[in-house]
């Protein structure tokens, strides 16, 4: 084994030193000495400059902010109410209107609407990505309110003095986008107009229900949902109650703590939590699943529900929002008052508001709720029928936001939002919040109305806090975040767009944006303190395509962003500390360097891709890298490199590598035979934006990404000495890979080191792609008796033993070459080569177990809290309608029927129930790729393997299943990477040999018996059958969570103590999302 794997080196390691170029590009660099700087990345003063960039943005906005609110707090004033007003006398942009006249059925269209609206043109504007109206504003009026009643009309008459507000706003910051007032009574007013982004179903949108609104509206709350599932409370009733107890999670914002819990004669949480948790959307989603699991029985207790709430909210051992504190009791009735409770809990200080909703219809004596809502500062509420559900939930906002009106200025701060992605299609966005207060008086000398009239907000895109930031001096690895006072993201790479539900706020938390450790928990803990601070630290980061997992040294740096609620941090490998800084003075070296960007050259000097970045203001982007260069030499032949327009660091930069790559073809590739070696390619990435391929026609199945610091292959090189594999990409459900025309091959890259002036940097790295079918009979040969491919195979006899030759003897022999992922590389089995880039234990499931066992292989598990799953198939449900009262005859032929609630109701609930389509009626099957059957987002689980110990071989005994035992040896190539300082491979060796017949087995350089039967893969199933293992449910313990348990030790355990290998790639969701990161 260990001959084999020094061979193996030494032919890979000779293969690199030939054709990787790894010597002769850090001569070039040498050579072209005068042709670039190096610069230094100065991390503490590069992260307050970042911090000041971003403060100087977001005071612009908050300066606006507070105009539109003073603005409109005197507007409103001012303004007289009129209870005449009609419709026809109020002239505005209805922004649904284009929508509502395309739809024949329609509300304004059925009932001829007299509402003035205005007919508007719209410009194409590209820092909108939409198309404006920059003389007006648009109006939004949600769908179950009435345009025409007196409170939205005399809203939509003073609200209009707000539009030359917004335009002398943009006026003075021509950066600001989306100005808005989300008025209490539902109505958006907003600025510059564009028509409204409807969905294909009902619109739902409510201002008062986005996350913005709701953040700005109310202080922090902790809240108690106490829900009666008393026997009397049945069919409808409960119905309405579940929604309702959704629809009022839906008004918390990460700011607020909640928990829900049922009682009849007892009280008990619905869900997993025990406790007050953080109102985030993982934790909602938890408490609205829970909820639908709610059965009435047994009769009602008031005062066990009452108890209960009391406890959780005087529970001071947990983190808390410790501002206002409320209880939200849902029923359908009672007798009981229990004043001993509100007594023993709440009086005489009453710091708790309770609030009762009497939900059904029914002929039970509200006294009693009305009177517990009284007595505790609460309000009371009825929820009769569905379509009282959405008003009556929030309404109780009114009553939180008048100790900030009586607060006045003390109360009126701007507040910065969570990431959520944009209603009219800005993208990932933040906002700042201001309430804006109405002053008017009832009458002479009387006090303020302590009403909020809404709120007033501003967009700021991410995209432009991103061009705040260093993008391509810090290296590829190397980036800027930025985090809020609950710990989640605003900048990070690993931020996704939300593209499932937009309703939702992007809420990631740092340590779930990265491999969570103690370390970076204590960066965490200092950035929301608000503290400086800078820390090297040895972590794990995943691959860009997340089947890898590297130890590497980072440097994180972090700062407050002052008068924000936000912190700063940088993040740099020691490697990124210097970069290049080309200068190009010489424009006829500029010309001379250009023209091999030309596809001309490319039949000599191999193809170019470049990297698709913002070169220049006019160029054209394009996701067809061929059609992006072709715009980017037709601008270059109108501009140069030291155009205004243009990014000269970017272009330079890029011109200098297109140089560099071409003297690499000169001296190290295009004399050479690449057949001679079976290699199908090599090729050359640099940090200025180039991807060299030679020849020119192996460019055609290259599918790596043209921008190098969105490779895989090229961020592994940059963090590992040595050299990296990446075999093809495969999936175990698609099908196997087909060898067609020989263009199936393996990447190995290595990066190239500099050291300049003392300054050691890595600008570029280098690989060669070995053709698959050519390597693995090389393979064959190098893991054989045969010295050269050449020489003629041993014959096998009485006096030559050909046991251990994984050439000769490849019918019980299994040698195989596995990465540091533990995907399958190389195999000395023909059938084998279509499964190469598999996950190996999908290969051989019992040798992968035993690599794992004996800690050759070390697990990182971890969780996507991005991600997006499909809907799950619906159960077996009945045709008909859920529980909804239905006439009889005799009901339509009396009169008086018409007139009662019970005909309302039913007319409320069949209007409402196209709006709450599954509530109404029976889930039917959705076809496959149909709208409805859209993915929502999801908790998926992950995991990944690398070297784990600093061993680098091992033997040992292992079990095959329904076979003979087996010996397994291992071996780990040296030379190729570094994992914790030693000099180990990419890959490994290993094999294993019959205690019984003395025949052997291989895997990864590995031996094994090919006698054994097809179901041993059974023993270590592919993920989809393991998708149901987990260290940790929802309701299990909660003492150590998925994300914070303590790191497990690489020492060998007994297989039956150890869960075998699942593949690196995401497990279903999750059945209910861990524990949430305490806020502070």
């Amino acid at each position: 084994m260990q001959h084999w794997a020094r061979r193996l080196e030494q032919e890979i390691d000779g293969v690199m030193r030939i054709f990787g170029g790894v010597q002769q590009l850090r001569e070039i660099y040498k050579d072209n000495r005068n042709l670039f700087e190096v610069q230094e990345n100065e991390p503490q003063k590069l992260v307050e400059k970042v911090a000041g960039d971003i403060e100087s943005l977001l005071d612009r906005k908050v300066q606006a902010l507070k105009r539109l609110a003073d603005a409109a707090e005197n507007f409103q004033k001012a303004h007289r109410w009129q209870d005449n007003i009609k419709e026809e006398d109020i002239l505005y942009y209805d922004a649904k209107a284009d929508a509502e006249l395309d739809d024949p059925e329609s509300e304004d269209v059925e009932r001829g609407s007299k509402v003035s609206t205005l007919r508007l043109d719209f410009v194409e504007d590209s820092n909108f990505k939409n198309k404006v109206n920059y003389s007006y504003t648009a109006v939004q009026i949600p769908t179950d309110i009435y345009k025409g009643s007196t409170v939205i009309l005399n809203e939509l008459n003073w609200t209009e003095a707000l539009e030359n507000v917004f335009i002398e706003n943009r006026r003075q910051d021509p950066t600001l986008l989306w100005q808005v007032f989300g008025s209490a009574t539902g109505v958006t007013r907003y600025y510059p107009a564009t028509p409204w982004r409807a969905p294909k179903k009902i619109d739902l949108y409510d201002v008062r229900r986005r996350p913005w609104y709701i953040q700005g509206a109310s202080s922090p709350k902790d809240m108690v949902i106490i829900v009666d599932v008393s026997g009397s409370v049945s069919g409808l009733t409960l119905k309405l109650m579940k929604t309702s107890v959704c629809e009022m999670l839906d008004t918390l914002s990460d700011d607020d703590y909640v928990n829900v819990a049922s009682f009849n004669e007892k009280a008990q949480p619905v869900s997993c939590f025990t406790h007050l948790v953080q109102a985030n959307v993982r934790n909602k989603k938890v408490f609205k699943e829970a909820v639908q699991g709610m059965v009435a029985k047994g009769t009602t207790g008031y005062k066990a529900g009452f108890e209960y709430a009391f406890d959780q909210l005087q529970n001071s051992n947990i983190t808390r929002a410790n501002c206002n504190k409320m209880i939200m009791m849902f029923t359908d009735g009672g007798e009981d008052r229990v004043q001993d409770v509100f007594e023993k809990y709440n009086w005489p200080n009453r710091t708790v508001r309770v609030f009762t909703f009497s939900v059904g219809q029914h002929n039970y004596d509200v006294t009693p709720l009305q009177w517990m809502a009284c007595a505790n500062k609460g309000y009371y509420f009825e929820i009769p029928s569905i379509g009282a559900i959405r008003i009556n939930t929030q309404e109780y906002l009114d009553v939180l936001g008048r100790p900030m009106v009586l607060a006045g200025k003390e109360a009126k701060q701007v507040q910065w939002t969570n990431v959520y992605e944009d209603a009219l299609g800005l993208g990932l966005v933040v906002t700042g919040t201001l309430p804006v207060f109405n002053l008017t008086q009832d009458g002479p000398g009387e006090k303020k109305n302590q009403l909020i009239l809404g709120v007033m907000g501003i967009d700021v895109a991410l995209n432009d806090i991103k061009r705040l930031t260093p993008n391509y001096t810090l290296g590829a690895n190397g980036y800027v975040f930025a985090i809020d006072l609950n710990g989640y993201v605003l900048l990070h790479p690993n931020l996704k767009s939300q593209t499932t539900n937009f309703r939702e706020p992007v809420t990631l938390d740092f340590l779930d944006a990265e491999l969570e450790d103690e370390n970076k928990e204590e960066i965490r803990r200092s950035m929301i303190d608000g503290n400086k601070g800078h820390k090297q630290i040895r972590t794990l980061v995943k691959s860009l395509d997340e089947r890898y997992v590297d130890e590497v040294v980072r440097n994180y740096t972090w700062v407050p962003i002052r008068s924000t609620n936000y912190s700063l941090g940088l993040v740099l490998p020691p490697y990124s500390t210097f970069y290049l800084q080309a200068n190009l003075s010489d424009q006829i070296l500029q010309v001379k360097y250009f023209e091999f960007l030309l596809p001309s050259s490319f039949e000599s000097e191999g193809h170019v891709f470049i990297a698709p970045r913002e070169y220049c203001k006019d160029l054209n982007a394009s996701d067809n890298n061929t059609e992006f260069l072709k715009n980017f030499i037709e601008l270059m032949e109108k501009v140069t490199p030291d155009s205004k327009q243009c990014n000269n660091f970017l272009l330079h930069n890029l011109i200098l590598d297109t140089g560099i790559t071409q003297q690499l073809v000169e001296r190290a590739w295009r004399d050479q035979d690449l057949n001679t070696y079976s290699l199908l390619a090599v090729f050359a990435a640099t940090d200025g934006g180039i991807t060299r391929v030679f020849p020119n026609k192996a460019a055609e199945d290259w599918t790596e990404n043209p921008e190098p610091f969105n490779a895989s292959f090229y961020r592994r090189s940059l963090d590992n000495h040595g050299y990296v594999f990446k075999p093809p990409h495969q999936d175990a459900l698609l099908r196997p890979l087909e060898l067609e025309n020989d263009t199936v091959g393996i990447l190995v890259s290595t990066a190239v080191e500099l050291s300049l002036g003392g300054h050691t940097l890595r600008p570029a790295v280098v690989g060669v792609k070995l053709d698959l079918e050519a390597w693995a009979e090389k393979f064959k040969v190098l893991a054989s008796n045969r010295t050269h491919q050449d020489q003629p195979q041993k014959q096998c006899g009485a006096n030559n033993h050909c046991e251990m030759d994984c050439e000769v003897n490849n019918e019980d022999l299994l040698c195989v070459l596995i990465d540091d992922g533990g995907f399958l590389v190389l195999s000395n089995q023909n059938h084998q080569w279509d499964q190469v880039g598999r996950f190996f234990s999908e290969v051989d499931a019992n040798l992968m177990l035993a690599l794992y066992n004996n800690s050759f292989y070390t697990r990182k598990e971890s969780y996507d809290y991005q991600a997006a799953c499909a809907p799950q198939p619906p159960g077996n449900l009945g045709a008909a309608p859920r529980g909804v009262f239905v006439p009889t005859i005799a009901d339509f032929l009396n009169l008086a029927w018409w007139t009662s609630a019970a005909a309302w109701s039913l007319f409320q609930q069949l209007l409402y129930g196209l709006i709450y389509h599954s509530w109404f009626q029976a889930d039917p099957a959705e076809a496959e790729g149909s709208p409805e059957a859209r993915e929502s987002s999801c908790v998926m689980k992950q995991t990944q393997y690398y070297f784990g110990s600093v061993n680098a071989s091992y033997n040992a005994i292992i079990d095959c299943g329904n076979c003979s035992s087996r010996c397994a040896a291992s071996v780990r190539l040296a030379g190729c990477c570094r994992k914790r300082h030693t000099r180990t491979a990419r890959s490994s060796v290993n094999w294993c040999r019959d205690r019984d017949t003395g025949e052997a087995r291989t895997s990864a350089l590995t031996t094994t018996r090919r006698k054994i039967p097809q179901t041993v893969a059974a023993e270590l199933p592919s993920r989809r059958r393991w998708a149901s293992w987990s260290p940790c449910s929802c309701c299990s313990s909660w003492a150590c969570p998925p994300g914070r348990s303590p790191k497990s030790t690489p020492t060998p355990r007994a297989a039956s103590e150890r869960p075998p290998p699942t593949p690196p790639q995401a497990s279903p969701p999750l059945p209910c999302s861990p524990v949430p990161h305490t806020p502070p």
